[in-house]
């Protein structure tokens, strides 16, 4: 075994492994940002008594988090109580029509920071000007899945291309020290034609790179669909071609019947679930218990800051849990240990890095999280035995604000709750600074156009 040159050590470690396995009084080591070893603290500091150990006695270790569909943006608290169309409509789609890429890395930087000060160690964004987001990645330290916001349809030219799409594919993928990945992102399948949706899997060919978009998020779609292509989407998808990706992660799922479910089970097919999007759009409850049971892999996300409205991985966890339980009136459904899968391994899962990440094992690039067990809702904290409440703990009390410490490939980024990695002044203030200028050409162009969507018959 490689010499660890550091050793943490907690309380507990919540290793999330296929056994989800746990140690109180663990300890992780680790060596040139790669876990060497798991286990309990007194023996892999008696096996390593020259490695630094930072001792965390009033903390649990965790994976890093994984958000698997999230959008950067600074619209927060700005659009609200209005269904998912409507709401694209009169607030999303025309800032896309004014955003320039000084605000969209503002925003990634953001939601960046947003994430990691919670727990949160790898981000699935769909995005705009994603170099940029690239480069915000690279400075804050966190592991990015950059997914283009892409619009393949001469209706839909204020998103990005998939030109700019292949462009961040052969610039930056495997970027930042392999903590970039680059998939081949479409917003929708209503907003491609027939060549954008061919050469979208054709560049996820070409490239090995993943392909993400939402779908079947609200009932509405499915009428539409019916009238387009006289079937359910995920038979559309599969009609079009688009699961001969090498992988397909889709955004909500929200109203997948059983043949779908079934269908998608056999396919390299993965869902993002977004509970609390799911809840404040109205858009439904997913039946993530029958996609699980069947074998899909699905993570948890976010959606973005103006659909939640915030990043905070936790209340997701929780949220997945409560809607669970009240799809099927049964409140033994969606158990601990299965959200906090979702957001773990299973997330991992869903985009392809179940090697790399989603559990503190060795092997694993050391993406470790420390969540303070000090603190009111972590208690009372049994570690051990009959009473054993980690797992229930994590996922119904704690909060992205009891993260005391993260380190993504085994570099610190975040200690007592503090960015190591930039200033957050700096970053609030430069969004604050930037933000009433983009509100303003939003509502100049609004004031000048009348913005419509599909719902309506005609593009947007």
């Amino acid at each position: 075994m490689t010499e660890p040159d550091l050793i943490l050590s907690a309380a507990a470690v919540v290793t999330m492994d296929a056994g989800l396995t746990c140690h109180a009084d663990g300890a992780v080591a680790v060596a040139g940002g790669e876990i060497v070893a798991v286990g309990p603290r007194a023996d892999l500091l008696a096996a390593h008594p020259g490695a630094e150990h930072r001792a965390m006695p009033e903390a649990v270790l965790i994976p890093g988090l994984i958000n698997a569909h999230a959008h950067s943006g600074f619209l927060r608290g700005t659009a609200e109580h209005l269904p998912v169309w409507d709401w694209l409509t009169l607030h999303v789609n025309p800032m896309h029509r004014v955003l320039t890429a000084e605000e969209a890395e503002a925003a990634s930087a953001l939601c960046y920071a947003e994430s990691l000060l919670s727990g949160v160690t790898t981000v699935l964004d769909m995005w705009r000007y994603m170099d940029r987001s690239a480069q915000v990645a690279e400075t804050l330290g966190n592991r990015l899945v950059g997914v283009p916001y892409v619009g393949a349809h001469p209706d839909y030219d204020y998103f990005e291309s998939l030109d700019a799409n292949e462009a961040l594919l052969e610039t930056w993928q495997g970027g930042a020290g392999g903590r970039v990945t680059v998939w081949v992102g479409l917003e929708h399948l209503f907003y491609a034609d027939e060549a954008g949706q061919r050469r979208a899997v054709e560049m996820a060919l070409r490239h090995g790179a993943g392909l993400h978009t939402h779908c079947s998020e609200a009932e509405i779609e499915l009428a539409e669909f019916d009238r387009r292509y006289g079937k359910r989407p995920m038979h559309v998808f599969a009609d079009l071609g688009l699961f001969e990706a090498p992988r397909v992660l889709l955004a909500h799922a929200v109203w997948l019947d059983d043949a779908e479910v079934e269908l998608i089970s056999g396919l390299p097919v993965a869902v993002a679930h977004n509970p609390v999007s799911n809840m404040k759009l109205a858009s439904g409850i997913a039946p993530i218990a029958e996609m699980l049971a069947a074998g899909v892999p699905v993570g948890l996300g976010t959606d973005g800051e103006k659909e939640n409205n915030n990043f905070d991985m936790f209340e997701e966890m929780k949220g997945a849990s409560l809607l669970g339980k009240l799809r099927h009136r049964d409140a033994a459904a969606m158990d601990s240990w299965e959200c906090l899968r979702m957001a773990t391994s299973g997330g991992a899962r869903a985009l392809g890095l179940e090697a790399t990440i989603g559990s503190l094992e060795p092997g694993k690039r050391a993406d470790i999280v420390a969540v303070r067990a000090d603190t009111p809702r972590m208690t009372p904290f049994f570690q051990t035995g009959e009473w054993f409440n980690l797992h229930h703990n994590l996922v119904h009390a704690a909060r992205g604000s009891d993260v005391a410490a993260v380190w993504v490939d085994g570099r610190q980024l975040v200690a007592e709750g503090r960015l190591l990695t930039a200033e957050m002044a700096d970053i609030l203030g430069r969004v604050r600074s930037l933000a009433p200028g983009h509100f303003a050409r939003r509502a100049a162009w609004l004031a000048e156009n009348r913005t419509v969507q599909w719902t309506d018959g005609e593009p947007a």
